[in-house]
């Protein structure tokens, strides 16, 4: 069959059925079609143009395209290209830039048949694509921005800055992310590469009698099959308990559906998948526990050998049991929390080869040394054998914390000494990582006859599933965050992480944090309607304030910026017919007791080329471009001369990228080694400098554990505050959030409001939409467009506000705001539609449609 591909005629004379996505990626190496669903059509990642038209590549066979003309970005004229990269860097529309090129596409289509596109029309046309980053509004200003150029045929500049602080500087490498050429791990090719596949359990709870891979070994162009047996190294993997197994052996019980029982490499990919269907395996199935009030009955089946009971968390404070009879108001109830998937638009992909007696890794993971640890582990090879390169990834949100597909790679190139990837499906991802915790809830808050809130008792408790990842931390920051943004003075919390037969949950935007916000906002609403309290002054008189203390019993000292950003909604709190508030409060860094700490390296490299060596990960955070401004801020040096490179043999540890840390300690790691290079540089050019290593560390070890007897109680060393309204329309669909937010020290207020917007379009689906539904362990859909992502025309309007009341612990004073977005927003909205409704809402989510009172 004959087609054009980017105006150039091609002959295809393959399998008229495989999708064009393939064909792109794998017959010509076209790598800015994304593959984010396939074969789902849930996504737009790969989303070309047709004839005019937006395809979707990954369910578009190619015995469609014959006679007809595909463009990619790769296609599209210079000046299409310079108009769509610099609109969406100036306006901030790329963070991960897994979805971008899809997007520019899409709008590029647009703009070829409506050249003066509203907003609405903008929405409209966008709709088939999914951002899991951005909450779509900087995309729509980007598309009209390039509408409006490309419609006067005038250029765009290139946007640039000085690189320092509190500057607009655009997105790190953001012009290669737009159009789809800065590769992700599974653009990358290495010769000779080979596949992998990855067998999973059937049952989420089963003993394992024999496994068959005979049939599946003999299958042509499969090299090994791979069991648990042929593993050289300690078999479990965790990041903090280490529970989960690479392998399920045989004999052994399953614990969850995405259990691996056994790998095959092959020369390719639909190879290894074939003959993972040959694998036979026997089963004695048993009945999978499912709740954590089930799981922690005393005759209930053992999960693992020390119990069900994963983490236990106490707090109490001052004397609620008194307070609780004197209380004037009480409000009492039961609040329950659904399990919800990440849904980065990356899907997992790991490639691993030999290097050096040991192995290479490229990675996506959120922590390049801790993936590190575990495969030296998993091989018994020292740390220095293991080469972890991270590729910045498409999405994560706490979702590639925990080791998946990498340790399975390692061992698989390794044993075969040659190149294998390997990538999961949509499906299979969905079946594997951990999600976000459901949390139950039962909530007693009351206040006196002025409205000062005066006792809390909660009990918390979240269903961690088969393995701990980091599972009892969630628990601990549920509890920890249970008063919220607010001084309550008598406290009696427990948090339990309970296992069970389901899908991990671990780690997700937000911590456990935004489930007991949730709870605690809604009981103040309904404190408000029993005492006739103003819903706003209630939150200010009782709000956190230097000299005041969390839950924990930590008293602020300085840089609580709560009521600061109460103050800047007030006016449009008021102003509205039905309107939702709800404050939040979100750690910065990992505290309880455990060091944050993190290292860089500065290397001059050439008079034109610094590179600088860090170990946190760029998500679409962009923890990457926060380094080069702290870099320029202290040194000066122009930002076009930096490069930034996370890979493990610069021994530049800094963890896991999590609990809204990255920012912080990066930054203040920077500052320490910077310094030093500024001092040179007064006395030398950079010409004079080459070859000078520049290395910087900041560690907090001062915080204190939950269980420790102390003098002073220190539970994070910072803390990021917000407060949003969420206003309702007549139709009791949300119209506009309004978010004040506390960053301390905004350090690019492009970057800021992206990471606002985003948390927020992802706090208002799991207020609403979001629900990964299990059913006996198992997951009623692995459907992407069935999770409930909301998309840009069910996303409203955004106005967010900066607040800056600097942190003294933070670089130039800025706090962590990855998380903190998303912390009161499913709560604004459980009282906003209160307000609408007449009804207090107890569970998440609470729907798309509404009945007004």
């Amino acid at each position: 069959m004959k087609f054009f591909l980017n105006g150039i005629a091609k002959q295809y004379t393959g399998d008229p059925n495989i999708s064009l996505l393939h064909y792109l990626r794998e017959v010509e190496g076209i790598i800015s079609p994304k593959n984010g669903c396939s074969p789902q059509g849930a996504c737009g990642c790969c989303l070309v143009e047709m004839d005019g038209k937006g395809v979707l590549s990954c369910v578009t066979p190619m015995r469609k395209v014959t006679e007809r003309h595909i463009t990619t970005t790769e296609g599209l004229d210079a000046l299409t290209q310079r108009l769509f990269t610099r609109a969406f860097a100036e306006k901030g529309a790329v963070q991960c830039g897994y979805c971008t090129p899809g997007f520019v596409m899409q709008a590029h289509v647009l703009l070829q048949n409506n050249p003066n596109p509203s907003r609405e029309e903008v929405q409209k046309a966008i709709n088939p694509n999914l951002c899991r980053c951005t909450g779509y509004k900087k995309i729509e200003e980007a598309i009209l921005y390039a509408g409006e150029a490309l419609r006067n045929k005038t250029e765009i500049p290139t946007p640039s800055s000085s690189g320092k602080i509190g500057e607009r500087h655009p997105r790190y490498m953001a012009q290669d992310l737009v159009l789809g050429q800065r590769p992700f791990v599974a653009d990358l090719k290495i010769k000779a590469m080979l596949h992998g596949a990855l067998k999973f359990s059937d049952h989420p709870r089963a003993k394992v009698l024999a496994i068959d891979t005979q049939a599946a070994a003999a299958y042509p162009g499969v090299l090994r099959v791979f069991t648990a047996k042929d593993i050289p190294g300690d078999r479990q993997t965790g990041i903090i308990v280490p529970d989960w197994p690479l392998f399920i052996e045989q004999g052994e019980e399953t614990r969850y559906v995405g259990d691996v029982l056994a790998g095959v490499v092959a020369k390719t990919e639909e190879i290894a998948r074939q003959a993972l269907e040959l694998i036979q395996v026997k089963y004695e199935v048993k009945q999978p526990l499912t709740t954590p009030h089930e799981a922690l009955q005393p005759n209930a089946v053992q999960i693992h050998p020390d119990g069900n009971l994963l983490s236990e968390t106490v707090i109490h404070h001052g004397n609620p049991e008194q307070a609780e009879k004197e209380a004037a108001f009480i409000s009492r109830g039961i609040y329950k929390t659904q399990r919800i998937e990440h849904a980065f638009l990356e899907p997992e992909c790991c490639i691993a080869q030999p290097w050096e007696e040991g192995i290479e890794f490229f990675t996506q993971g959120q922590g390049v040394y801790e993936d590190q640890k575990q495969i030296a582990r998993l091989l018994n090879l020292p740390l220095e054998k293991i080469k972890g390169v991270l590729v910045p990834n498409g999405g994560a949100f706490g979702g590639k914390e925990d080791l998946s597909i990498q340790g399975h790679a390692c061992l698989f190139a390794y044993l075969l000494q040659k190149p294998v990837k390997i990538l999961l499906t949509r499906d299979e991802s969905i079946r594997m990582h951990p999600k976000r915790h459901p949390l139950e809830m039962d909530y007693t808050l009351g206040c006196n006859q002025e409205g000062q809130l005066t006792f809390l008792k909660a009990r918390i408790i979240g269903d961690t599933g088969a393995y701990a990842s980091v599972g009892m931390k969630v628990l601990e920051r549920a509890a920890g965050h249970a008063t919220g943004a607010y001084h309550v003075q008598n406290i009696d919390v427990q948090s339990k992480a309970v296992y069970t037969n389901n899908i991990p949950c671990g780690a997700m935007r937000g911590f456990g944090v935004n489930q007991v916000t949730f709870a605690l906002e809604s009981c103040i609403d309904d404190l408000c309607e029993q005492g006739n309290f103003d819903r706003w002054q209630i939150r200010y008189d009782n709000a956190l304030a230097e000299g005041r203390s969390t839950a924990t019993g930590q008293i602020l000292e300085e840089g609580v910026g709560v009521r600061k950003a109460l103050l800047a909604v007030k006016d449009d709190f008021y102003k509205a017919k039905y309107a939702g508030l709800a404050c939040g409060l979100k750690n910065t860094g990992l505290g309880n007791g455990v060091p944050d700490e993190g290292n860089i390296k500065i290397v001059v490299e050439s008079p034109t080329k610094v590179v600088l060596h860090h170990g946190w990960t760029e998500m679409g955070q962009g923890v990457n471009t926060m380094a080069v401004q702290f870099l320029c801020e202290v040194t000066g040096i122009s930002p076009e001369f930096v490069e930034v490179r996370v890979e493990t043999p610069a021994q530049a540890f800094a963890g896991m990228t999590t609990g809204s840390r990255g920012t912080s300690i990066l930054g203040n790691s920077i500052i320490q080694g910077a310094k030093k290079l500024h001092q040179d540089l007064a006395r030398k050019s950079l010409a004079e400098l080459v070859g000078n290593i520049y290395e910087g560390k900041w560690c907090c070890d001062w915080t204190t554990a939950p269980s420790a007897e102390v003098d002073k109680i220190v539970t994070h060393y910072s803390y990021a505050y917000a407060a949003q309204v969420v206003v309702l329309d007549e139709e009791g669909k949300v119209d506009t959030v309004y978010a004040a937010h506390d960053a301390g020290k905004i350090i690019n207020p492009t970057l800021f409001e992206g990471q606002i917007e985003g948390s927020i379009h992802m706090g208002l689906g799991y207020a609403l939409s979001e629900n990964l539904i299990l059913e006996e362990g198992i997951p009623q859909s692995t459907q992407l467009r069935k999770c409930g992502v909301l998309r840009a025309k069910q996303t409203p309007e955004i106005q967010v506000m900066g607040i800056e009341v600097q942190d003294p612990h933070g670089p130039f004073g800025a706090k962590g705001v990855g998380e903190i977005g998303l912390v009161p927003t499913a709560a604004a909205v459980a009282n906003a539609l209160y307000q609408y409704e007449g009804i207090r809402h107890y569970e998440l989510p609470m729907g798309l449609k509404r009945k007004q009172k």
